[in-house]
């Protein structure tokens, strides 16, 4: 069985290694990664040695500025913007304290997204509103998904967060054709080395399984894509800018929120 206690000396093992590797290449962007990395990683790793309860603060911490992030590329007002991280944070809630009742926090959320819009008369701009509403409730509220997978979640962040890592260098080093028009930086020598590398860490990390590996081979592009698609629909670079190396925390988390989403279906 996978516990935070028994991941956590292979996280530290491998912050060590990045710092080496990264001081070795004498490059600042990834030097500016690396320090946020090394605050978050042992953040995150206390968040759900915690348990259940740590990794529902963490869960709802992500999703309210996930929520916030998404809601600025989307152009949502205020309102719509705290109506849906109080429904992401709903659900999370719901995942720890009421579990099962989950998909009745979503419904019970997606009344509340639409109520805003229908609420104020927006007859121009509030079908839009409604959509990207739902969406982000939709793709959100996968956070979730932390409480109900515990350690499981933390391997999985980091085999999709080191398949990233290996498919943006091997696919700038391999070359060949595109992986999609919406992210013509990607190719599928990076997509398919990053996916050996993924299942690589989670053979390591004894969380190998099925269902985990089309999660992080599969689930984990497909994600990169679907925020690719909503950035390019919002003509922006990064969710936010706050984030030393990665832009936003929706940045940092799209490959993990699809991943996720496939394990949760395949289990």
């Amino acid at each position: 069985m996978i516990t935070t206690a028994s991941l956590a000396p292979y996280l530290g093992g491998a912050l060590a290694l990045g710092g080496i590797a990264v001081a070795a290449s004498q490059r600042r962007e990834l030097r500016v990664r690396w320090c946020a990395w090394a605050v978050g990683v042992p953040l995150v790793t206390a968040a759900f040695w915690w348990g259940r309860p740590g990794a529902a603060a963490l869960a709802i911490l992500v999703g309210v500025i996930a929520a916030m992030e998404f809601g600025g590329l989307m152009r949502l007002g205020k309102a719509d913007r705290a109506v849906l991280a109080a429904a992401v944070t709903g659900v999370v809630l719901a995942a720890w304290l009421a579990p099962g009742q989950e998909l009745r926090a979503v419904g019970i959320g997606a009344l509340a997204v639409a109520a805003v819009p229908l609420l104020a008369g927006d007859a121009d701009d509030g079908l839009r509103r409604l959509g990207a509403g739902l969406l982000g409730l939709a793709w959100l509220s996968v956070l979730a998904a932390l409480v109900v997978l515990g350690a499981g979640a933390l391997a999985l962040f980091v085999a999709v967060s080191v398949a990233d890592i290996v498919a943006y260098f091997a696919g700038q080093r391999l070359g060949g054709p595109r992986l999609s028009p919406l992210s013509p930086a990607k190719r599928w020598s990076g997509t398919l080395a990053g996916a050996a590398a993924g299942l690589g860490v989670l053979a390591v990390l004894s969380a190998l399984s099925w269902p985990m590996a089309v999660a992080a081979a599969v689930g984990g592009p497909a994600g990169d894509l679907l925020e690719s698609m909503v950035k390019r629909g919002a003509q922006a670079k990064d969710a936010g800018r706050w984030l030393p190396g990665s832009g936003g925390l929706l940045d940092r988390i799209d490959s993990l929120l699809i991943a996720l989403a496939v394990l949760l279906v395949l289990r």
